[in-house]
């Protein structure tokens, strides 16, 4: 029933494209290979079979890499593999028209658990692949309720707190002090009290301008909503929270808001230009913001060896072994509606790409970091951070800010909640942040879902 469901869905897409022709998926030749590229171990492992590979693509901006990938293993197995990447922001649409054609896509996307539950039935079991063998952490897959590894994150962001450690050297400092939201704390109040001394604070400025608020009411809102999550198990939205650890917000908010040079009276019309100003020029040891930010912070004249990332602590018990806030919807699924071979002809492409040195650090050097055991190392440090804490068997602080319901209506209202309690850091004023938290939250969903 399902797949008439999936054709009947496709037909009407079809026509649909036909009719506007602007959301149609782009198949790019894959280029001839260029060069005397050497044969790896891992390709000159790699049997050529009687399979194919369809790989249908989820980010645009990794298309032009994995055509040349995909031509420089046609020429090193003679695997047929064509990659089609899909417009931006019609992945899911173009999948389901995809999937109801004969020569459906053997590798697809799965981008978070409410994805699995329309897919899983076309979701190879992975779980004893070669390909698993290879990951580094099992902390981006997706398994169904059967507990069968169904898609398998193949590449993560991260945020946390950056460190201009040149700074914290210099205030007397070191990273290996900071383990936990107590030493982050002394660190910081040290530095603060010697400002004027010192010539720079600990935090750049929180500000809560629509340009930089997302820091906060996204990233930093991840933290209480996280560990909530982790203790009740969920893993998709949920119509209500309880706000358990909203106690541990307050603490690093307290935190980012009093140890820095920023008027908290001002933080409403402090804007993200500001804050990275503020850590770029060297007035500020910590800057809470992401993987992202790096090869901009380099743009600005910062050099490489004086930056790190720590994790956002907040006083949770056995945090001295959290990670990174990490997370990705970039999550390899292969069809299990193909052929064996076209099955095995896929696990063998992606195995090729994590662990053959030249796929492996093109993926590394178009996607950032990868989870698996032969990925090369980023050459953005803050990436690199996040591997050595993934092998240290730190865990990852999930990103749980995606279930927010109504999330442009839900941040505003924590936003104005916390501008207010900034300027005035009262009980009450918290308790309207509780509020704009948890009673806010089921505002939002009520509203969405009715």
């Amino acid at each position: 029933m399902k797949k008439l469901i999936a054709m009947l869905l496709a037909l009407v897409m079809v026509l649909g494209l036909a009719a506007c022709g602007s959301s149609t998926p782009t198949e790019t030749e894959a280029p001839a290979a260029t060069g005397a590229a050497g044969e790896t171990q891992a390709a000159a492992n790699t049997p050529a079979g009687e399979g194919r590979v369809y790989y249908l693509n989820f980010k645009p901006e990794a298309d032009a890499a994995l055509q040349e990938l995909a031509a420089l293993y046609i020429e090193q197995t003679g695997v047929p593999v064509k990659v089609v990447t899909a417009a931006s922001g019609t992945y899911s649409d173009t999948l389901t028209a995809e999937m109801a054609k004969s020569e459906a896509p053997t590798v697809f996307n799965i981008g978070n658990m409410s994805g699995l539950k329309d897919w899983d039935e076309y979701a190879l079991d992975l779980t004893d692949t070669a390909l698993a063998g290879e990951l580094s952490t099992d902390d981006f897959n997706l398994y169904n309720e059967a507990g069968e590894l169904k898609a398998m994150g193949h590449c993560y962001e991260s945020f946390g707190i950056i460190v201009n450690t040149a700074l914290l050297e210099k205030a007397g400092h070191s990273l290996e002090e900071i383990t936990n939201f107590e030493t982050l704390k002394a660190v910081a109040d040290d530095i603060h009290a010697r400002s004027a001394e010192l010539g720079f604070d600990a935090f750049s400025a929180s500000g809560l301008d629509s340009s930089s608020s997302w820091r906060f009411s996204g990233h930093l809102a991840n933290m209480p909503l996280a560990y909530e999550f982790r203790d009740d198990g969920v893993v998709e939205q949920p119509a209500t929270i309880t706000g358990a650890y909203m106690d541990n917000f307050r603490s690093i908010w307290d935190l980012y808001i009093t140890d820095t040079s920023a008027d908290p009276k001002s933080l409403s019309t402090s804007t993200a230009d500001e804050s990275k100003a503020q850590f770029t020029e060297g007035k500020a040891v910590f800057y809470q913001n992401g993987t992202w930010e790096y090869a901009g912070l380099l743009e600005a004249g910062m050099n490489s060896e004086d930056l790190a990332m720590i994790p956002i602590y907040c006083g949770v018990e056995g945090e001295e072994e959290a990670g990174l806030c990490s997370g990705t919807e970039n999550c390899w699924a292969v069809n299990s509606q193909v052929s064996e071979a076209d099955q095995q002809a896929s696990l063998d492409f992606l195995y090729w790409l994590v662990t053959d040195e030249v796929a492996a650090q093109k993926m590394v050097d178009t996607l950032g970091a990868l989870p698996f055991k032969s990925a090369p190392e980023p050459t953005n440090v803050f990436l690199a951070d996040g591997n050595r804490m993934l092998e240290e068997g730190k865990y990852t602080v999930a990103w749980a800010f995606n279930h927010t319901p109504n999330v442009d209506s839900w941040r505003a209202t924590v936003v104005t909640a916390l501008a207010a309690y900034s300027a005035d850091p009262t009980d009450a004023n918290w308790e309207q942040v509780v509020s704009a938290f948890v009673d806010g939250w089921a505002i939002e969903y009520n509203m969405v879902n009715g």
